[in-house]
């Protein structure tokens, strides 16, 4: 017996064959699009949509990110000027200060300066007065003196000197307490 070989190439149209591929195909794309690819399509449709709602909340996100960070410059901007206007006005308040106190220091020297002024001519007036008191007194012993005794020119000299001595023993005495 003989048996039959078939070599078929490669580049042979075969009908059979073409008829069966078609049929299967046929099947393959039937089952695929009721089984696969609804799906296939419906997980990427919603994908599509997952990244267009992520792409818009990314967008709406930022958008909300810059108005933050515009009105965080604005708030810096305005604490700046606010802190630059505290400052001004803690130096003007400072300078109205130490003006103040210059015055009042000016003002309390004067009084000081004017009651040692006072203290001082009413010192004077005392002292004036208590010499005066003193010249007086001390006339009236070289007068008695000079009653009491009946003296000559020399006589007269060496007592006023020895009265002299006297009185200012007696003025170191009293500086002196």
């Amino acid at each position: 017996m003989k048996t039959l070989v078939l070599a078929a190439g490669f580049t042979d149209v075969q009908p059979g064959l073409i008829f069966w591929t078609l049929i299967t195909f046929i099947i393959v794309a039937f089952v695929l699009k009721r089984v696969a690819w609804g799906p296939i399509l419906t997980a990427v449709e919603e994908r599509e949509k997952q990244i267009a709602g992520a792409i818009e909340s990314a967008k709406h996100e930022r958008a909300q990110a810059e108005k933050l960070l515009n009105e965080q410059k604005t708030a810096i901007a305005q604490a700046r000027q606010e802190a630059a206007e505290e400052v001004r006005k803690n130096q003007a308040a400072m300078e109205k200060f130490r003006e103040d106190m210059m015055a009042k220091s000016r003002k309390e020297a004067e009084d000081y300066k004017a009651e040692a002024r006072r203290t001082i001519d009413e010192e004077r007036r005392k002292a004036s007065a208590e010499l005066k008191g003193e010249a007086v007194n001390i006339a009236i012993a070289v007068a008695e003196k000079l009653m009491v005794e009946k003296l000559d020119d020399a006589k007269h000299r060496q007592l006023a000197e020895q009265f002299i001595t006297d009185l200012s023993k007696g003025m170191s005495q009293k500086t002196a307490a």
